[in-house]
């Protein structure tokens, strides 16, 4: 595909609820800025983290370019396309679909995320870097057709409400040596494809280390929330950012129109470039099963399995009113490096509207496809912190699997080496983003009586695993 004939498709819902054509651009507008009960948000709260003053000068002296009527320039998809053909001698992006996506992307980053000096050169630079690895990426898949003929069988896919266990769960799991996760590296910068000989001394490996570590100087309280390491399985938002198909956007930059488009969005492109960068992954450095992760899977049930037809998903559940406050928390801090104009209780109200509805959907699913249920093995979070080889083991049963002493070995040496808060706990609470402890147990109701979740009270607490 050339740049000139990427036009996109049009893409329509995948839930029984949603409309049958594609919103315009005014109707996502509304749809993300309109409270449940159709009245406009008005948020009140500012967040004001703390930078590096070299950081505070920055964009302090991009606010005082705009004030004296010299724009920092717009966003341009055309001129980022360029950018990505003149730094790599390519031009050929590949079949899958992206343009839509990315066009409505910087759309909603120019119109409603309110960046400053330092969130505009992060999506400048983010999205040139995506677009040069979709060119290699498409290079090396001409050169190698082998990579093409690698197969993806019985995948296991970690999917639940954020900050429910998904994360120390995906690390467990990336310690049986018999598995394969995408390391952050990898998917950071995954051409050439990685060698299973130089795998653990790769230079890359040191390239996305020095990129990784800015967030600890851009967002000092992120490494409180989450961990972030180049070797650390890394989760599959990172890699359908390629085809800007991905919650990864809204969660770090505020981008209701995008994000409201991506709930309706068809995922089907997301997930066959997900399939062939696992292959492409794959072809020098093999494992017996993939092992991925993501939240957002949730959201693509029906592409997932059409797509990894054998695929099994493990599915981790916590009381809504204690992960939801955490994640936006964690969004809260993310988006604050990037904007001046971070509203926390704007935040809250997306984030619960956002994974109510997300929840609702998975309900939705299994009763929609009754057979697939033994697809799935639930966990609970109560249950993976109190008993988490146990809870790996029961996993590993559920689908067939047998726990290895050496693979064991290896997860108790991980949960020694990765204490929870080993970076100090961070507190937060629901009242922090103007959600009503009672109003959420009743949007929530539903999905704690289908999964039969505990509630945990609503007192400050700290911070779950993700």
């Amino acid at each position: 595909m050339s740049i000139k004939h990427d036009i996109g498709t049009v893409t329509q819902a995948t839930t029984d609820s949603a409309p049958t054509a594609v919103h315009r651009q005014d109707d996502l507008r509304a749809i993300a800025t309109t409270s449940s009960n159709g009245q406009h948000v008005h948020t009140t709260g500012h967040y004001h983290p703390r930078r590096p003053l070299w950081l505070r000068a920055l964009n302090l002296g991009g606010h005082v370019l705009q004030r004296l009527g010299m724009p920092l320039g717009r966003f341009n998809a055309d001129q980022l396309l360029e950018a990505a053909c003149q730094h790599t001698g390519l031009s050929d992006f590949g079949t899958i679909p992206f343009r839509e996506s990315l066009q409505l992307l910087l759309q909603s980053c120019e119109h409603e995320a309110r960046l400053n000096v330092l969130g505009r050169l992060a999506v400048g630079q983010d999205t040139l870097r995506l677009l040069i690895n979709r060119l290699h990426l498409e290079d090396d898949w001409k050169r190698f057709p082998g990579i093409a003929e690698q197969d993806i069988v019985r995948p296991l896919f970690i999917a639940g409400l954020p900050r429910t266990g998904t994360s120390l769960l995906h690390g467990l799991l990336a310690q049986d040596p018999a598995n394969r996760t995408p390391l952050s590296w990898e998917v950071m910068y995954p051409s050439p494809p990685p060698e299973q000989a130089t795998y653990a001394s790769d230079p890359r490996i040191a390239k996305a280390e020095r990129r990784m570590q800015w967030i600890h100087w851009l967002a000092p309280d992120f490494k409180h929330i989450h961990e972030v390491s180049a070797r650390l399985p890394q989760e599959c938002v990172a890699i359908t950012s390629h085809v800007f198909r991905s919650p990864q956007f809204a969660t770090t930059f505020r981008v209701p129109m995008y994000e409201a488009w991506i709930d309706h969005a068809d995922l089907q492109p997301a997930y066959h470039f997900h399939r062939r960068f696992l292959q492409h992954l794959q072809w020098r450095c093999p494992g017996a099963q993939w092992v991925l992760k993501s939240p957002a899977h949730l959201s693509g049930l029906d592409a997932l399995l059409e797509t990894y037809p054998d695929a099994g998903i493990i599915q981790t559940h916590r009381d809504p009113l204690t992960a939801i406050p955490s994640l936006a928390s964690l969004r809260t801090v993310l988006q604050g490096a990037f904007s001046d104009h971070v509203y926390p209780l704007h935040i809250g109200l997306e984030t619960t509207r956002h994974w109510a509805q997300v929840l609702e959907h998975a309900i939705q699913f299994r009763h929609r496809h009754p057979a697939a249920h033994g697809r799935f093995c639930d966990v609970h979070y109560q249950a993976l912190t109190r008993d988490p080889i146990g809870t790996v083991q029961r996993i590993y049963t559920s689908f067939g699997r047998s726990l290895s002493q050496e693979a064991e070995a290896c997860m108790r040496r991980y949960l020694a080496q990765h204490p929870q808060h080993r970076y100090g706990a961070h507190r937060y609470t629901l009242a922090q983003f103007g959600l009503d402890p009672a109003e959420e147990t009743r949007r929530y109701s539903a999905y704690r009586d289908y999964f039969g979740i505990p509630s945990e009270g609503h007192t400050p607490a700290a911070t779950p695993p993700r």
